[in-house]
């Protein structure tokens, strides 16, 4: 018959355990229990000392106690137990000093621990402070409020109430210094923003658009890959949407990575410059769908009102074609008969019209269709920064611009999903590179 694995008491071996606020204790030990609840209860009377404060000042006053023990536990941990002797000790304890941690979004002061090697020669470093006094959740927390339309001046207004200890004890919530945080935090949002790596995935859709962003002109990519994810791509700032910027924020993508060698459709506003820029760069492996909401806007807005009707009913039969010679054929049908009465609107149908049914010819139907005929998802992400950006008064600069504008495509990124009509992308995929493999040597060249 087997042993039991359950030992018998007295031949337990101790289980020595580091707790906070307790130091080294054996788990086995039967005065632990007590020990723990009178601990517990310690904390439920600091906790109902501040309950008039409110929870959160409550909750607070019990986290920093806790803090504080978890320090101790870790100073104990690396410098041995306080009064006991120990020869091979690497580290000593070195008394306190004044710090401060983020909290709530703002910096409170505490006391920290100091520990340094036995020789004197190097500060030992704490686990558990590095872990809590990272500036990083501040500046997280000040960004997520100035997206939020708080203003620097209103900042220390909106922090939830975390006790009269803890005000006396903040800082770092004063207009400037949340201004410099803010600043600070942006431009390296807008470093990684610019800099991260895209030869990670097959990018299959690009959707460029320039928008106006204080008075000047930014002009945004947002890229979709094979699975249906959106990711914004970069932002650059041009005081116009001319050619030179364009190149520069396809020069942007190639620098990290972006390869567009299997083919890429690119849907943009309709712009000269967006077009003329992609067709110089990659105009072997490009195909180009020019937004049809931008080009219905501009050919209505040169019609008078009693036109607009019907002639936006041919051009939704056109589009809805799934022959791409028919499509055009009707488009440009339509031009011939509002050219007499209406030459500049008859001139705005006609130019570009190939683009508007490049999906058409790529055999894409159905939900996908309506997600690539316009630069609607991009147009969504500018709506977005810019409704976090509706508070700024003064435009100082174009890295201002920039910054806000990669702070509110980060934070659009947190609420996207996978495009409509995702199931189809293998389909546009294919469509894509056979395409780009049937073009002439003539016309890739």
């Amino acid at each position: 018959m087997s042993k039991s694995h359950t030992r018998e008491p007295s031949e337990r071996a101790t289980d020595l355990r580091l707790v906070p606020g307790l130091g080294m204790v054996d788990l086995a030990g039967s005065g632990l229990p007590e020990v723990l609840a009178g601990r517990v209860s310690d904390e439920l009377e600091l906790f109902a000392a501040r309950m008039h404060e409110g929870l959160l000042a409550a909750a607070v006053a019990v986290g920093l106690e806790v803090f504080d023990q978890l320090l101790d536990a870790n100073v104990t941990a690396v410098a041995g137990a306080k009064g006991c002797h120990n020869p091979d000790r690497t580290a000593v304890r070195h008394g306190t000093d004044s710090a401060k941690v983020p909290m709530g979004g703002r910096m409170i002061d505490v006391r920290k621990p100091r520990v340094r090697s036995v020789d004197g020669t190097a500060e030992v470093a704490l686990a558990a402070w590095a872990a809590v006094a990272s500036r990083d959740l501040l500046s997280e927390h000040t960004v997520a409020a100035m997206l939020a339309g708080v203003s620097t001046r209103g900042y220390a207004t909106v922090l939830e109430p975390a006790g009269a200890a803890v005000a006396d004890a903040s800082s770092s919530t004063s207009r400037s210094a949340v201004s410099r945080r803010f600043v600070a935090a942006t431009k390296a949002r807008l470093v990684e923003f610019r800099s991260r790596p895209l030869d990670d995935r097959r990018w299959l859709v690009v959707y460029i658009d320039g928008f106006g962003f204080g008075d000047e002109t930014l002009v945004g990519a947002l890229g979709v890959d094979a699975e249906g994810n959106k990711m914004p791509l970069s932002v650059i700032h041009g005081t116009t949407e001319n050619k030179a910027v364009c190149r520069r924020l396809l020069d942007n993508l190639e620098d990290r990575g972006f390869d567009p060698a299997a083919g890429v459709l690119f849907v943009i506003d309709g712009g000269k410059a967006i077009y003329h820029a992609i067709s110089d760069k990659w105009g072997d492996v490009a195909l180009v769908q020019r937004c049809r909401a931008h080009k219905r806007r501009n050919v209505i807005g040169l019609l008078p009102a009693d036109h607009h009707a019907w002639v936006n009913r041919q051009l939704n039969r056109a589009w809805q074609l799934g022959d791409a010679g028919e499509a055009e054929a009707a488009l440009r049908s339509l031009a011939d008969k509002i050219e007499r009465t209406h030459p500049d609107a008859a001139a705005s149908l006609r130019e570009g019209l190939t683009e508007t049914t490049t999906i058409n010819r790529l055999g894409v139907t159905g939900t996908l269709a309506a997600t690539l005929a316009t630069t609607n998802p991009m147009e969504s992400t500018i709506d977005i920064l810019k409704t976090h950006a509706r508070n700024v008064k003064r435009w100082q600069s174009g890295d201002m611009r920039l910054r806000w504008a990669a702070a509110g495509m980060l934070a659009a990124e947190g609420q996207y999903r996978r495009v409509k009509g995702y199931r189809q992308l293998d389909a546009l995929a294919a469509a894509i590179t056979a395409t780009i493999g049937a073009r002439p040597l003539a016309e890739a060249s």
